[in-house]
């Protein structure tokens, strides 16, 4: 610790009392150069160790500098937020200048006009002899740097294991549908890309297709099997989603995976491409299959709405909407409503009637569909989760009460 004091002092040694917020920050990105290249290596070795631990606690994501930290390194394990008292305390002054050692010179130029920026990071972990890569996200908290990191799995579940009907898994098959638009959806945190990711190493396996995907940041790096995968990061291989998707038409893709359809021109690119012939999986930050559909159609321009409710009832063909619920033996499980686009699901869409889809999911068993309440009761029924815990994760607690009470 000595050592990373040393080097940390390099910098902040030379900061003024004057200067605050934003300019605090800019003097420490201009004065990096007073670092060597060894100075950077004990810093990121430092760091490291903090992911070290993070691997070894189970946790799932880091929390590191920023004003609500108060000085502590936080960790998310098995799903609760905990102050790490076994690692050192940091001031925001050089947990900030840490932080900004892990980016480039242009990702620090972009942070410090944007105040956030996405970015992945990698480390050797020479106990299990892997290569772990996160998913990290710095931004400005009250003048200060903060930093979020999640651990990405260095490997991907199988897509049978997440327990998907036979009719969900011919929908998702590119070998069986050849076009459409699947919707993974949940909160921050849910599993979306871990489930995005066996759907991909799903065809890798068994598909000779070309699959491209575009991502902020790229998290796990699949590697061509029997499909061969093309990987393309935003803000560092392509400006934006929209381009990512238009210019992925000129590269013969069969599969294109977004990683998130989080704009208007994003989701009208990804209407459009799937239109054309594609079958396109994406992400969405909703938590049911209603919702999901409803907010596709709300983030365009209301002169849009009624083509985009056309389109989309056209190309959809499934939603998956995902919550990570903790079990009675304090781990993690996923719990998932899921719907499949039948023809009465599109006139429902096209009719702008998106009320009556949950009760066709409700009734749609027979052809794999589950509501989140139904797929929580399941969960009960087996004693993989608590009573409380299938009440509290309910979209509608109300409804959940009623099924349970049928039981």
């Amino acid at each position: 610790m000595e050592a990373v004091k040393e080097v940390l002092n390099k910098v902040l040694s030379k900061l003024s009392s004057v200067l605050l917020g934003q300019d605090r920050i800019n003097f420490i990105i201009d004065n990096l150069s007073l670092l060597k290249t060894e100075d950077i290596i004990v810093l990121r070795n430092f760091f490291n160790k903090m992911l070290s631990s993070m691997i070894e606690s189970e946790a799932s994501d880091i929390e590191f500098g920023g004003h609500g930290n108060g000085e502590m390194v936080w960790m998310r394990v098995h799903g609760k937020k905990e102050r790490v008292k076994e690692l050192p305390k940091m001031s925001a002054d050089e947990s900030a200048l840490i932080i900004l050692t892990l980016l480039s010179d242009n990702q620090r130029q972009f942070l410090s006009v944007t105040k956030s920026i996405d970015f992945s990071y990698s480390f050797f972990y020479p106990r299990k002899n892997l290569q772990f890569r996160f998913r990290a996200t710095t931004y400005f908290e009250v003048d200060t740097l903060s930093l979020n990191m999640r651990a990405i799995s260095s490997s991907v579940r199988s897509l049978e294991s997440l327990e998907f009907h036979p009719s969900i898994m011919k929908a998702l098959s590119h070998n069986f549908l050849k076009f459409g638009l699947t919707l993974i959806t949940g909160i921050t945190g849910s599993g979306k890309s871990a489930t995005l990711d066996s759907i991909i190493d799903h065809h890798n396996k068994f598909d000779p297709a070309h699959i491209i995907i575009i991502a902020s940041p790229l998290e796990f790096i699949h590697k061509s099997n029997t499909a061969i995968i093309k990987h393309r990061e935003v803000g560092r291989d392509v400006q934006s989603f929209k381009d990512g998707v238009i210019q992925s038409l000129r590269q013969d893709p069969d599969i294109i995976v977004i990683g998130e359809m989080r704009d208007p021109d994003t989701i009208m690119a990804a209407l459009e491409v799937t239109d054309t012939g594609h079958k396109v999986f994406s992400t969405l930050h909703t938590s049911s299959a209603v919702e999901s559909i409803d907010r596709i159609i709300a983030e365009v321009h209301p002169s849009e709405q009624d083509r985009v409710r056309n389109r989309l009832a056209d190309v959809l063909t499934t939603v998956v909407s995902q919550k990570l619920v903790p079990t009675v033996q304090g781990k993690l499980t996923l719990a998932k409503e899921v719907l499949l686009v039948t023809s009465s699901v599109k006139a429902a869409i096209k009719n702008n009637n998106t009320s009556e889809i949950y009760m066709m999911i409700n009734q749609g068993s027979q052809n794999g569909m589950t509501t989140m309440e139904q797929d929580l009761k399941r969960l009960y029924l087996v004693k993989k989760i608590s009573l409380d815990t299938a009440i509290n994760f309910s979209n509608n607690k109300t409804r959940m009460q009623q099924i349970l009470s049928a039981t």
